[in-house]
């Protein structure tokens, strides 16, 4: 290639550039005195041979994987955030711990004095609740999205609240009512009491909702330990094909949308419809037995945020466009 004196100068200009910074680790300061020229014309001409193909970065970093599969999910589901964590063993244990602690930083990162955050209950979010740090006091206000279940302490949302509004310094407030009544008549009467629709017009207003994605089979799954279903529920529930998870309680189907179930009708809290509207939705799941319910949690369009396990993540991309969507 025939190149002019002009160009052939400027080039053999920028490549000497280049190898004084990226070579030999100059600043470019230390290379405008060098060379006689401004600091704002070397950079000038860095960002020139940057755009002109001369350079080629190439990170290598131990979590490239991680950032490139959080940037595919991303672009493939309309996530406005995805955090993946790395696989650390077979440990499902250590496992939901460290998605618990990756929840927390990327929570307190995103809270403001202020803000009123509702949550659901469930193992992932006792993990992220075990993982906040108390250094740090919130002017804030927790609130439970949805009714208590009975089963362990710990995962309950009432006692999640409670714990969660301790360590940041903040209000909590509890919702003395089941998830899930026995008829739509007992929901009704429940959700006139006014203590029981002012918590929940709380949580309808929230800035921030940190969510659990549940499965729904096999039947020895969250929903069925703790929800006090009849064994007709956990049935009608489990046989149905159409089933896919659960968020809130409310049963989604392959699509994301709630199923037309008596058991849907029967739930004491945030309607999906509502939960869509709060600005920053942070749903957090782990496991492989939860890639269809975050895939349908995804195609209802009810999370802004996903955090989430190496694994889960590649068994999400892999099975996201192969499920229908009706």
């Amino acid at each position: 290639m025939n190149m002019i004196p002009s160009d052939y100068e400027s080039s053999r200009l920028i490549s000497r550039i280049l190898m004084m910074y990226y070579m030999e680790d100059k600043s470019q300061a230390e290379i405008g005195q060098e060379l006689g020229l401004s600091t704002a014309k070397i950079n000038r001409l860095l960002k020139q041979a940057r755009n002109q193909g001369y350079v080629e970065i190439n990170i290598h970093s131990p979590f490239q994987h991680l950032i490139a599969l959080e940037k595919e999910l991303e672009s493939l589901t309309g996530l406005k955030h995805a955090v993946v964590v790395p696989k650390l063993g077979e440990n499902e244990k250590a496992l939901l711990q460290s998605v618990g602690r990756a929840a927390a930083i990327f929570f307190l990162e995103h809270l403001r004095d202020g803000d009123i955050v509702c949550m659901g209950g469930g193992t992932t979010l006792s993990a992220m609740v075990e993982s906040i740090p108390t250094e740090q006091k919130y002017s804030i206000t927790v609130v439970p999205a949805s009714g208590g279940v009975q089963g362990r302490h710990d995962t309950d949302v009432n006692s999640l609240v409670f714990d969660l509004a301790t360590k940041l310094g903040a209000k909590g407030l509890s919702l003395h009512a089941p998830a899930v009544t026995d008829s739509t008549q007992e929901r009704d009467n429940l959700l006139a009491i006014r203590q029981v629709h002012e918590v929940l017009d709380l949580a309808n207003h929230a800035q921030i909702a940190l969510i659990g994605i549940g499965a729904i089979r096999p039947a020895t799954a969250s929903l069925f330990q703790f929800a006090s279903l009849s064994n007709d529920d956990i049935s009608v529930i489990t046989q149905n094909k159409q089933a896919a998870g659960e968020m809130l309680m409310h049963v989604l189907d392959h699509t994301g949308k709630p199923m037309n179930s008596i058991l849907n009708q029967r739930i004491v809290g945030l309607e999906m419809e509502e939960l869509k509207k709060i600005p920053l939705t942070i749903g957090i799941a782990a496991t492989q037995n939860k890639v269809i319910p975050i895939i349908a949690a995804l195609k209802g369009g009810y999370l802004k945020v996903l955090i989430t396990d190496e694994e889960t993540a590649k068994e999400v991309l892999a099975k996201y466009n192969t499920i229908s969507q009706g």
